[in-house]
C-alpha cells in the first residue's frame, strides 16, 4: 500500500506541473489574484486607526524642516564647471589704449579706404593669389617653429608643400598641396609657449596690433626667418611689406568692424580675443 500510494502521488505531481504553468498564463487566474489582493486591501483598511497611522509613519518619512531642506537634500552636482582662465596682465593699459586708438583710426582713415580702392581694381581671385605667394615665402617661420616643437609631420608638410607650390604652383600663387585640417600655421611665439614660456604682459604695437611679451620676442625671431625682410634697399622693403598688408586687409574687411560693433569696450574685446586665440593654439 505504501509503495502504491507513493507511485500515485508521484503521477499526480507530474500531471499537475503543466497545469500549474498553464494557470500562470490564464487570465482567469490573474483575475482571481486581483480579487485576492483587493480582499487583502479591504481587510487592511479595516485595521484599527492607530495601527494604520503607525504604518504610514513607518512608510512615509517626516517632511524636513525649512533649515533641513537646504542642507540635508543637496541637489545632484552636475559636471564640473570649467575653471575661468587667468586674465592676461596689462600693466601698460594706458599706453596700450593710446596705441589701440592710433591703430583703430589708421585702419578706418587709411587702410580701409585704400583697401576698398585696391579691391575695386584687383579682383578677389588675384588678391588671393598674392596672399598665397607671401604665405608660401613665410615657410621658414612655420618650418623652424614646427621643428622646435618636435612636430615632425607638420614640418615635413611645410617643406614638401613649399617645394611643390613653388614649382608647380608658380611661385606659390596656386595652393597645389591642400593643408590637412589638423595642421595649423606655427610661429616662434607658439614654440615658446609650447615649452611653458609665459605670455608676460599684454602689448599693443603701432601698425602691428595686439601681442604680448613672449610673442613680441617670437615676432622678432620670425622677422629673421622671413625672406622678404632681406630685400634691399630699405625703400623696396617698406613698399613690399606695405603692399602685403594692404592685400591682406582687403581680404578681411568687415571682421574688425563686426568685433567692434558687438563690444562694449573694443579694447577689452580685442585683448580677450587675442588671449583666447593664442592660448588655444598653444594647447593644440
Amino acid at each position: 500500500m505504501k509503495i502504491r500510494s507513493i507511485i500515485i502521488f508521484f503521477l499526480v505531481a507530474c500531471l499537475s506541473l503543466p497545469l500549474a504553468a498553464h494557470a500562470a498564463d490564464d487570465p482567469t487566474v490573474e483575475r482571481k489574484e486581483a480579487v485576492t489582493v483587493a480582499q487583502d486591501n479591504a481587510d487592511s483598511a479595516a485595521a484599527p486607526a492607530d495601527k494604520k497611522a503607525a504604518d504610514e509613519t513607518v512608510k512615509e518619512p517626516a517632511a524636513p524642516s525649512m533649515g533641513e531642506e537646504e542642507t540635508s537634500a543637496p541637489e545632484a552636482e552636475g559636471p564640473e564647471e570649467a575653471v575661468e582662465e587667468k586674465p592676461i596682465a596689462d600693466p601698460l593699459e594706458p599706453v596700450n589704449r593710446a596705441f589701440f586708438t592710433f591703430n583703430d583710426r589708421f585702419y578706418f582713415w587709411v587702410m580701409k579706404p585704400a583697401s576698398k580702392v585696391y579691391s575695386a581694381v584687383v579682383p578677389e581671385w588675384g588678391r588671393v593669389r598674392v596672399r598665397n605667394v607671401f604665405h608660401n615665402l613665410a615657410m621658414p617661420i612655420r618650418f623652424v617653429s614646427s621643428l622646435l616643437q618636435l612636430k615632425v609631420r607638420t614640418a615635413a608638410f611645410e617643406l614638401g608643400s613649399f617645394m611643390i607650390n613653388s614649382t608647380w604652383g608658380l611661385g606659390g600663387m596656386f595652393d597645389i598641396v591642400k593643408k590637412p585640417y589638423d595642421i595649423h600655421d606655427q610661429d616662434l611665439g607658439l614654440a615658446f609657449g609650447h615649452y611653458g614660456v609665459g605670455e608676460g604682459f599684454y602689448i599693443v604695437w603701432p601698425l602691428i596690433g595686439p601681442s604680448c611679451l613672449r610673442d613680441s620676442v617670437g615676432l622678432a625671431g620670425d622677422s629673421f626667418l622671413y625672406p622678404v625682410n632681406y630685400v634691399t634697399p630699405i625703400q623696396d622693403l617698406i613698399a613690399i611689406r606695405a603692399y602685403e598688408q594692404l592685400n591682406n586687409t582687403s581680404l578681411r574687411i568687415g571682421e574688425y568692424e563686426d568685433l567692434k560693433a558687438s563690444a562694449l569696450d573694443p579694447y577689452i574685446s580685442v585683448r580677450d580675443a587675442y588671449k583666447e586665440h593664442r592660448r588655444s593654439r598653444i594647447k593644440e
